[in-house]
């Protein structure tokens, strides 16, 4: 009876949302709408009847799909991907949404407004979104006091990203360094795994600690912290077999916990991209998320998982549904996020992917969701 008033009650939400409230809201500033779905998000985390009704409407639980990564207990391993929650507002809430684990930021050393808007777009035939918000967030200080105070308050775990400050400044690799460093600092006791971002598109002095000679100088200074929580690296989608070889390689040497596969592609000739959709937008910075990612960001799990030892990888780029998420899984990741994939099919997709996964699991055969882990990389 529980499964099927959980298939019932995700059919009818995601039917009125695709048939009614999307066209609505399409019709909308994208930027407008995703502050009010912060603002909606703040108010149902507020206090715990609110957290409990929400539950009713989204939430999904199944012991197939928990596990210990890391010594964080994920009980589900769909989480919200950072660039969303910018400034920690809604990890309350998260857990009656049905997400396993969320990640919040980007955030940098010091406050930034971001790019000029507009800095949001819609691509509705290519099923992505053009992203150039450019950091905007409070900045370390202001988001460390904050989630100080809260932080024995999450029921899941909590990720905090972290890149370096959106500026001229910053676009010296000694001062980037600087930045990164001093950001990372306000967070050595806050948040369960720390993720430095290397790869945000939409930023000043485009990504220079993608490219290892320079990572190299900012993974020496970060060793110094003597971090005692788990670190991933955020990973571009475009980079060659030889550049992520020496990705790889740092890793391995400065004890990185794994990757996230991966941010946005920047890449404008994108099959995937309609072109009549991408060329109506005049900025040259910022890149596509959902779909036109997810063959790069399969690509990479794929790669990295084939490629390295022990390393976690958290998958991320066009999960729409949960044939998307559980093809991720089979190629290496051992956890999913999404934002688009929500954005597009509704808020009751979470739900929807984790009641698919079991469904796909029992189908193949498995007990748990770490069985199916990378089970398709090891065939090729």
């Amino acid at each position: 009876m529980k499964n099927l008033f959980i298939k019932i009650r995700d059919k009818v939400i995601g039917f009125v949302y695709r048939k009614i409230l999307k066209k609505i809201l399409f019709k909308t500033d994208p930027e407008m709408i995703h502050d009010h779905a912060i603002r909606i998000g703040q108010f149902y985390g507020s206090n715990i009847f609110l957290r409990k009704f929400t539950s009713i409407f989204f939430s999904y639980s199944n012991n197939m799909l928990s596990q210990n990564i890391l010594d964080m207990e994920f009980k589900n391993p769909v989480g919200l991907a950072a660039g969303f929650d910018k400034n920690a507002k809604i990890i309350k809430v998260m857990p009656e949404l049905g997400f396993g684990f969320t990640e919040v930021g980007s955030i940098t050393f010091n406050p930034c407004s971001g790019n000029p808007k507009p800095r949001l777009w819609r691509l509705l035939k290519s099923k992505g979104i053009l992203v150039n918000y450019g950091l905007n967030n409070e900045g370390a200080k202001v988001l460390s006091e904050k989630l100080s105070k809260e932080k024995d308050k999450w029921e899941i775990p909590v990720g905090i990203n972290i890149a370096k400050t959106n500026c001229l400044e910053t676009d010296k690799i000694e001062e980037g360094i600087n930045d990164y460093v001093n950001g990372i600092k306000y967070f050595l006791n806050i948040g369960d795994y720390l993720t430095i971002n290397i790869s945000c598109p939409s930023i000043s002095g485009g990504r220079p600690f993608s490219e290892a000679d320079n990572l190299k100088l900012l993974l020496e200074e970060v060793n110094k912290l003597n971090i005692k929580k788990p670190v991933f690296f955020k990973m571009p989608p475009d980079l060659s077999h030889q550049e992520t070889d020496r990705i790889i390689q740092l890793a391995d040497q400065y004890n990185i916990s794994g990757f996230i596969c991966s941010n946005l592609t920047k890449d404008r000739n994108n099959p995937d991209v309609i072109p009549e959709e991408i060329n109506r937008v005049n900025v040259k910075t910022g890149g596509v998320s959902g779909k036109p990612a997810e063959k790069m960001s399969n690509d990479l799990i794929s790669y990295i998982y084939k490629n390295s030892d022990n390393k976690i990888i958290m998958g991320c780029g066009g999960i729409f549904n949960a044939e998307d998420a559980y093809r991720k899984i089979k190629l290496g990741a051992s956890l999913l996020q999404l934002i688009t994939g929500m954005i597009f099919e509704g808020p009751q997709v979470i739900s929807e992917i984790n009641y698919g996964l079991c469904q796909l699991l029992k189908k193949d055969g498995f007990k748990n969701i770490k069985e199916a882990i990378g089970i398709d990389s090891k065939k090729t």
